[in-house]
């Protein structure tokens, strides 16, 4: 996965400061007597090179992160990326790795493509939401985890995308996880499950197994949210 960014030729530049007047990004400043591109402010879009009167200003591409196609332990195909330190393509970078795996789909006449988006509201995330069908939100009943699920909730309403949430940890704070549940309710928003707090979870982990293999409780519980899932995608 690449990007460009735009590198100075101080042979040919003639010192006008065109680039200097059109960044936008205030990626061009005027240090030691020429002007500089800061690397981590240059979005690459190319405007500096375009108004350049010597063409001293080319794009030159760097490698932001790299792309995988892997298998799991359950012989599922799995898409995954990684991303090079402090880039900030990582919007790019998860479409890019949507493409991929909805490509393979067609391919192979597969009917789902999961999507794990990150926490937040920020690129990747709105990256992640951008074609879907269907949006599970996961949250669990403390202060941050409520607020952050208003902020996303309110993303969502403007893709137009249905959405159901799950409810992790539920019973560490009762009051709070009751007051999700109205809010949810309020929203027109499906419950899709409650999951009490479970040291089967670090379990899981320890045992690089997944948490249906070891717990029939929990596995009741996913598969039943896993088919609400199913019926409001058809």
């Amino acid at each position: 996965m690449s990007s460009y960014l735009a590198v100075i030729d101080y042979n040919k530049c003639r010192d006008c400061g065109k680039c200097f007047e059109v960044c936008r990004f205030k990626a061009v400043s005027f240090e030691n007597d020429r002007f500089e591109i800061d690397s981590q402010n240059c979005e690459g879009c190319g405007y500096c090179a375009n108004v350049c009167p010597a063409k001293a200003i080319k794009l030159k591409m760097q490698n932001d992160g790299k792309l995988y196609m892997s298998k799991t332990r359950l012989n599922k195909t799995f898409f995954h990326a990684e991303l090079g330190p402090g880039a900030e393509n990582s919007g790019k970078l998860v479409a890019k790795v949507k493409n991929n795996a909805k490509k393979y789909a067609l391919e192979n006449d597969m009917d789902i493509v999961l999507v794990d988006g990150s926490p937040g509201i920020g690129c990747p995330v709105i990256s992640s939401l951008s074609g879907a069908n269907f949006v599970v939100l996961v949250t669990e009943p403390t202060v941050s985890g409520a607020h952050d699920l208003k902020r996303v909730v309110e993303l969502v309403q403007k893709f137009k995308i249905k959405m159901g949430c799950i409810i992790n940890k539920s019973d560490i704070n009762t009051d709070l996880a009751g007051e999700i549940k109205t809010f949810l309710k309020d929203q027109i928003i499906e419950l899709l499950a409650e999951l009490s707090y479970d040291d089967v979870f670090t379990e899981a982990m320890i045992a690089e197994k997944t948490v249906t293999e070891i717990s029939p409780e929990m596995s009741g519980k996913l598969s039943e949210a896993w088919y609400k899932i199913i019926l409001n995608m058809r």
